[in-house]
């Protein structure tokens, strides 16, 4: 088998338009963006039906998939080259988190992949992501990592007897390194995370120029005045209120939207290095700030909210404190898109295809083309304030220009609302491609995939009509 090249198998794909091509070339070097292009337009498909039912296209995308000189960490840092090329000078979150990916029970477990879920019968891999976020509009600027790990191997020796190399939550640390390589060019950059990434040496080893904001999981010893090994939670329920803000809390299953009106406290604190598990190299104590964060009434439905959030951002006045809440609340971003690969869009953990090695390829594969669904979804109303360019190929401008002519309507409720050239402009035309009526609801995901996926057959047939064929 011919090797391929996956860095330029994925040169297309970018964070444009033009990874999800239709056009089938012969090249190895291509297999990637058509394999791109079939999941736009098959997501959670078995490899026969991503080939359209082409017998050749089913044994190249196998060719693709099945070849060890394919890896996620290539496709992720092709990607991420663009998403480099868009920071300059912003003030930049990164978003990481994790999610689980099941494919069956006993059977899966056989064929070779890890346990996921409570107890370990499923078998499936674990997906981490970090994605680069405007930290001011919340548009969505592309992928900064993206790992695929299937868990493998017998026993291990307990977790206090293990560095933090050899453990899963070493991908914590990855991902805050990948953010100060891959955004160096950024304003600022601050690194956001749930409570899986409450862990010490992270804050003890984050390279300079990088902010953390990490919601609290432990009940961590800290140093004061009075007490050297004082609890931070105790600490933290002791703080006198600061400041109170009213916020929006989206919809969550289970859970309907609300306004929330929140309570802030906040200080600075000396985290004292853990008794067990730590490297020796490790300082005996970091500065931190903690921020406590309370609904101040109980909701209609599910409980209060209540955050515990640790930074390295100084906050000194409320104002800083709002800030620093607002980038914890972008982390939603992230769970957007885990859903956006699963059942809100490519519906990735009903893709049939055994092999685990191979499975991973899909799923880095699938986890760099959704980047752009969720962008467009995000970008959709006109608050992200993104340029065309930043998703698209700029050729496809004219195009776009020509297909919003065709879907326009006589009243100014039918017109594209949004200024040429902006990715709301694209959005709206992708959106009405992918059979939004352009008046009610708003065109979630499935609804951008299935435009994206006409948009490339137009563009396709355009291309062709323009050559001499």
């Amino acid at each position: 088998m011919k090797p391929v090249d996956s860095r330029e198998a994925f040169d297309d794909m970018g964070l444009r338009c033009s990874w999800a091509g239709t056009v089938w070339r012969s090249s190895p070097a291509k297999r990637g963006a058509q394999l791109q292009g079939a999941l736009v337009a098959r997501p959670g498909s078995c490899i026969r039906r991503l080939a359209g039912g082409h017998r050749a296209r089913q044994v190249q995308f196998s060719r693709f998939l099945y070849n060890e000189a394919v890896t996620v960490a290539e496709m992720a840092s092709t990607a991420a080259a663009r998403t480099a090329g868009l920071v300059a000078g912003r003030d930049v979150l990164a978003i990481q988190d994790s999610s689980e990916l099941a494919f069956g029970g006993e059977a899966a477990r056989a064929r070779g992949f890890g346990p996921v879920g409570r107890g370990g019968g499923i078998g499936g891999l674990l997906l981490h992501a970090v994605l680069a976020v405007d930290a001011s509009t919340g548009a969505l600027l592309g992928p900064v990592d993206v790992t695929v790990r299937n868990r493998t191997g017998g026993k291990v020796r307990p977790r206090s007897e293990r560095p933090t190399a050899d453990k899963e939550s070493q991908r914590w640390l990855d991902g805050m390194f990948s953010a100060a390589q891959v955004l160096r060019e950024a304003a600022r950059i601050t690194v956001v995370a749930d409570r899986e990434s409450d862990i010490y040496e992270e804050f003890a080893r984050r390279p300079a120029g990088v902010h953390l904001l990490t919601r609290v999981a432990q009940d961590r010893r800290i140093k004061t005045a009075t007490d050297e090994n004082a609890s931070l939670f105790a600490f933290s329920d002791n703080l006198p209120e600061q400041a109170r803000f009213v916020v929006t809390i989206p919809a969550a299953p289970g859970r309907k939207p609300r306004s929330a009106e929140l309570a802030l406290r906040h200080a600075c604190v000396q985290v004292r290095k853990p008794k067990n598990g730590a490297a020796p190299d490790l300082p005996m104590t970091v500065s931190l700030t903690l921020l406590d964060i309370r609904e101040t009434t109980a909701p209609e439905q599910g409980e209060p909210i209540h955050w515990r959030l640790v930074t390295t951002h100084t906050i000194d006045n409320p104002g800083t404190a709002r800030m620093v809440l607002d980038f914890y609340r972008r982390r939603w971003i992230i769970e957007d898109y885990f859903r956006t690969l699963k059942t809100a869009g490519f519906d990735i953990e009903a893709a049939e295809i055994e092999d685990p090695d191979a499975m991973a390829r899909f799923v880095g594969a699938v986890a760099v083309t959704g980047v752009i669904v969720l962008q467009l979804v995000r970008a959709r109303d006109g608050g992200t304030d993104q340029m065309l360019q930043e998703a698209f190929d700029p050729a496809d401008q004219g195009l776009l220009e020509s297909l919003s002519t065709k879907f326009e309507g006589k009243t100014q409720r039918q017109k594209n609302p949004h200024p040429k050239g902006t990715l709301a402009y694209a959005a709206w035309v992708i959106a009405r491609l992918g059979a939004w009526d352009g008046y009610y609801g708003k065109p979630g995901p499935k609804v951008m995939r299935l435009g994206l996926q006409d948009f490339q057959l137009i563009k396709y047939g355009h291309q062709l009509g323009s050559k001499d064929v």
